[in-house]
This record gives C-alpha cells, structure tokens and sequence, in this order.
C-alpha cells in the first residue's frame, strides 16, 4: 500500500542507505565524456556503456571549456556560485529496479555489515518494493514498473567542478518519481530548470583572451602616453548553451556574454590612466578605445597609460580586463540575466627613460 509511514527507522537512516549502496556509476557522480572548445561536452548521470543508466546528461555547446572543464570567466559577483548539484531525470521505472534491487542485495549480502547498515537497506527496500513511505514521500510497489515509459525516478546529480564536498553532495534525497510533464514536488528546490542550465553553461563558457593593442608596441618612454584599443573584430558576443535532452524531459538554455568595458591596471602605481577610472567604455561601432596614428602624439589617448618611472631592466605587467554582461534565455521563453563576467590577460610592458643629448 501507498503512503504508509515508516515504523522504526527514518529518513535519515534512509539516506544513509542510499550512502551505502554509493551509485559510483550513477547519477551521483556526474562526470565529463570528452570536448574540445566549440564542441559538444557532457556530464553524464553514469556511463558504463550498457544504456542503462539513461539519464542526468546535460550537453554543452558552443564556446565552452575543453573536457568538461570550468571556463576561464569569473563572476563580478563575489557571492555568486554555480548550483553544487541539482536534481534531474535518472532512470525509468524497470531500469531503476534492476540497478537499485541488485545493488540493494548486494549490499546486504556483504560479510560483516552493520545491523543500522543492514536496518536501512531492508527498508530502503520496503520503500520501493512494499509502498512504505511518508507524507511527503509516499513509497512505491515494485518500483513503480507498472508506470514504466510514463514518467523516470529523478536523483541528485554532484556537480563535479564545485570543490566543497558538503555542497556538492548537499542533493541527497531519495530518488523519487516524476511523471511525464509533471514538475517535480516544489520541495525539491534543486531541480533542473533552464536557470539552473544558464547558470552551468555560465561556468563552462570560455571568453577569448584579451590582448590589447599598444602604441608605443611593448616598449614606451617615460611621460610619453601609451596608446591602447581592441578592435571590435578581435571580440565579440560569446555563447554557450547546456541541454539536457532524455525521453518526455527536454530543457535547454543559453548564455550570451556581451563585452561592455576594458579596465586597464598599469601594473605599478607609477602610472595615470586614461580615463582616470582606468576603464575605457565601449565605443558605439563595438570597438574600445582609439587606435594611434600618425599626428595624434600630442593628444590625450580615450583609452590608454602613461607611464612615469622607468621600468629599469624589467617591465611592467599590464593587465587588460574586458567586463561582460551575461543574459540568459531558455525553453518555454525562460530568460534573465546573471552577473557580469570579467576575463583579462597580463602584457609586459617595458618603460624606457626618455635619453637627452648634451652637445
């Protein structure tokens, strides 16, 4: 029967279970397949080559790190994470029984376990088996086989580039089941969603180096301004999609950085900026700053440095930022924005003093 409540041993010792039976190849343990940048990249719920462990696959797309990577954008909001883990579509009903039962049995047939070990696991297998379960977690009679092809189990999903462990095994409730076109229980709070998608395409997008033009090229004089500008050719907008595509579950989303601004730091404090901020808006045609040319040495550059020490036998780092803004749409016409991204690249820059001739 449906909905009965558990009568010695609770959610806790429950989740323990599902601890012990460790889904090293599931949906637990999300891991990249192989990409290169511009190419596909997946996260795969599980991947033993038999199609069984169907689900929890997102997809990335575009210009994207390489292998399942982090991408080289880092968000200007220092409180902004990407989601550690999230719940998602794992396996259909008879897919879920063969694995889960087997891995059940196994566990309980290994020598020495404990008897809470041993407690949880049995009921564990009541939940799913016998229909024992809770209020919120009603329980399901032979695992729900009889609604095969109409819906999958759901089950946490890690997120294998987040580095704290807690957060990133933070998604440990039961796997629990969703029917076809049904949302999950607004309990679950970390199920896949577009956002969600947004945000995981925001850590794998990677944004093209940034190398600005100087004139004077590499070495510059003392008091002399230096010169500095991208052309709108060398950048441009940047996108990267995730898609997590498996049988009557189809979500998708986007992630588009726009470049808006160029921050130049001198790499001493011997040194003015131009403008004073030290960062060079965009001009109207997309490029940013102007590019030096013949009869323009006495004027002030919109965008550039000057220098007022000698950099002596070394050279100064000069470290260009490009700032850019990051929107979001996705499937059902889902769409926002996250917090701008910045990426910047160091040029050396050598300062020479500027040689007077006595005669």
């Amino acid at each position: 029967m449906r909905g009965r409540r558990h009568t010695f041993v609770g959610v806790t010792a429950l989740t323990l279970a599902l601890s012990v039976i460790a889904f090293t190849e599931a949906a637990y343990a999300a891991k990249p397949v192989g990409s290169d940048k511009g190419a596909s990249t997946e996260q795969s719920g599980g991947g033993d080559g038999t199609g069984i462990y169907a689900a929890a696959r997102i997809t990335y797309s575009g210009s994207v790190a390489p292998n399942g990577a982090s991408g080289n954008v880092t968000s200007a909001d220092v409180n902004w994470t990407p989601p550690p883990c999230w719940y998602a579509p794992y396996l259909g009903a008879k897919d879920f029984k063969q694995k889960m039962s087997k891995d059940i049995e196994r566990q309980l047939n290994t020598p020495g376990i404990g008897s809470t070990a041993g407690s949880a696991l049995t009921e564990l297998k009541r939940h799913y088996e016998a229909g024992y379960g809770w209020s919120d977690n009603p329980g399901y009679e032979d695992y729900n086989v009889d609604k095969d092809g109409e819906g999958m189990f759901w089950a946490g999903v890690e997120n294998p580039n987040e580095p704290d462990v807690l957060k990133r095994n933070a998604c440990n409730d039961l796997p629990f089941w969703v029917d076809n076109g049904e949302a999950p229980p607004p309990r679950y709070e970390e199920a896949i969603t577009p956002q969600i998608l947004a945000a995981l395409a925001y850590q794998h997008m990677q944004l093209p180096d940034t190398e600005v033009t100087l004139a004077p090229e590499q070495t510059t004089k003392v008091n002399l301004p230096t010169w500095a500008w991208l052309d709108k050719a060398v950048f441009d907008e940047v996108q990267a999609t995730a898609a997590l595509n498996v049988p009557g579950f189809n979500l998708e989303a986007t992630t588009t950085a726009r470049p808006v601004s160029l921050t130049l730091e001198p790499g001493t404090e011997d040194a003015v900026t131009y403008p004073a901020s030290g960062e060079c808006v965009i001009n109207g045609d997309g490029s940013i700053g102007e590019p030096y040319a013949r009869g323009k040495a006495n004027r002030t550059p919109p965008c550039g440095i000057k220098y007022l020490r000698s950099s002596g036998n070394g050279t100064y780092n000069l470290q260009a930022t490009i700032t850019w803004e990051i929107s979001w749409t996705g499937t059902g016409g889902a769409g926002g924005d996250l917090p701008d991204g910045t990426f910047g690249n160091g040029q050396d820059v050598a300062v020479q003093e500027i040689q007077a001739v006595n005669r």
